[in-house]
């Protein structure tokens, strides 16, 4: 069966809650999209205000201090907020990835091994069982191995050991100063089983959010290497179908998953900074044009927030004192002005309650834009 460059949108768009907004809990909505970037504390609000019916703030601060809905370091070894029954399957199909990034030469550097990490760990658990603040866990660091070694050590372990982000008082629960909080009560189990079975179950998570996808698209959502992918797609044979995708690439599906009509209409949203529809394949070509990429991710790893339109980004988004300033890589039509203004009246509305101007330090990116069409809404 072949899929359409079309269709493909479409399924990812219905997949990721953007084709119409789902009547859904916080924690409903973020289980159906498998994760939502974090990197920046507001973007996972206003990913759920793109996705969920009459979406409240609050409910997200309260899945977060309930800790239904936790902050971690997962996939691509950045921050994501998911739900905390599907932390574990995440973060054990993530380790290899997590030790082979953390633990490595700048871990060495300090004069530390993964056998020092792994007899950290239990004792820096059992510490982060109330909410620390970085600076309390670097001392403690310090405290058992040093000054020379406290800052390699603490880099590599903040993002290995199963650390939950610790909500905080902030405007979007998490500040610029992270605390943190351990995972799961205890040490942590030794030895790395489950991992080839965990990394299937990601991959059968990840099709239902974000499918129909390559093994290149699943390894570049995880960061996990092509040749794993590939090996648990082979262990998958049955639970997943192959379909032929629009330039011949073979893609996998969960059978029976939804899959829209190429022109099943789709409503302009603007997207968060970093927002995991635009970062969760190698081919980012089915939501992103080749031409405007260079534009909306930039060689810094910023992912500037964008207008979709028609399912595809058609230009970036920024709050300023007069409202919603828009600019269109392209022509666009009349109502798709009148769509997005909508979209800039309610996103008004949900700023206002927090912060007007979020983002506002990504703006020096404006002045390297194109000329384009710029409309305040």
């Amino acid at each position: 069966m072949t899929i359409t460059a079309r269709e493909l949108n479409r399924a990812t768009l219905a997949r990721q809650l953007l084709l119409h907004r789902e009547p859904l809990t916080v924690p409903e909505g973020v289980r159906r999209v498998v994760a939502l970037q974090a990197q920046h504390p507001a973007s996972p609000y206003l990913a759920l205000w793109n996705r969920l019916t009459a979406f409240a703030p609050a409910e997200l601060d309260a899945a977060f201090t309930g800790r239904s809905v936790v902050k971690a370091t997962l996939m691509r070894i950045t921050l994501h907020a998911v739900h905390a029954e599907d932390y574990p399957l995440l973060r054990t199909a993530m380790q290899p990835t997590l030790y082979a990034s953390r633990l490595g030469a700048r871990f060495a550097a300090a004069g530390l091994s993964p056998a020092d990490a792994d007899e950290l760990l239990p004792e820096l658990l059992a510490f982060a069982r109330l909410p620390r603040t970085s600076a309390r866990m670097q001392a403690w660091t310090e405290e058992r191995l040093g000054a020379e070694k406290r800052d390699g050590a603490w880099w590599g372990l903040k993002a290995y050991a199963p650390l939950h982000h610790a909500p905080t008082d902030a405007l979007w629960s998490f500040g610029h100063r992270p605390s943190f909080i351990a995972a799961t009560p205890g040490p942590v189990p030794a030895g790395w089983t489950g991992e080839s079975e965990a990394l299937q179950a990601l991959i059968l998570r990840y099709l239902a959010g974000f499918g129909p996808a390559s093994a290149a698209d699943v390894a570049q959502f995880a960061l996990v290497c092509r040749a794993s992918v590939r090996t648990a797609l082979r262990a998958l044979d049955g639970a997943v179908e192959q379909l032929r995708g629009p330039d011949g690439t073979t893609l996998f599906d969960l059978p029976g998953a939804l899959r829209p009509p190429a022109e099943t209409p789709a409503p302009p949203r603007l997207m968060a900074m970093w927002d995991s529809v635009l970062l969760a394949y190698a081919d980012r070509s089915r939501v992103i044009p080749p031409a405007y990429r260079p534009l909306v991710i930039r060689r810094n790893g910023d992912v500037l927030p964008t207008l979709l339109v028609d399912g595809h980004v058609a230009g970036v988004w920024r709050p300023l004192p007069g409202g919603i300033e828009a600019t269109a890589f392209h022509p666009l039509s009349a109502a798709t002005w009148h769509g997005l203004a909508a979209e800039a009246h309610s996103l008004t509305a949900l700023l206002g309650e927090r912060e007007t101007e979020v983002y506002r330090r990504y703006h020096h990116w404006w002045d390297k834009l194109p000329e384009a069409e710029v409309r305040m809404l």
